[in-house]
């Protein structure tokens, strides 16, 4: 598999990044364009010192959202392993 270089922009800063393949590169550009319309979105509607303030708010943002989401996903495994237990229970029975 051949890396590639690329180059994206996040606050305003530039940074290379080595990447697996396209689809990756696909990815990494769309998370940076949601980052940078996050940060733009902080720095229209808050007051702030640098881009480092506007950073750690969207990046406090996004932990919070993948912790959220993190617990709804454990949240439901629990429950499709109870129910899938339940269903192998009620076929032990009949077989």
């Amino acid at each position: 598999m051949n890396n590639l270089t690329i180059k994206i922009i996040i606050a305003d800063r530039p940074y290379s990044l080595t990447i697996a393949d396209e689809k990756e590169e696909e990815a990494v550009r769309e998370a940076a364009k949601i980052l940078n319309n996050t940060i733009k979105k902080f720095s229209d509607n808050y007051a702030y010192n640098d881009k480092q303030d506007l950073l750690a708010m969207a990046a406090l943002q996004y932990a919070t959202v993948n912790l959220d989401l993190e617990k709804k996903i454990s949240f439901k495994d629990k429950l499709l392993e109870k129910k899938l237990s339940e269903i192998d229970n009620i076929l032990t029975e009949i077989f």
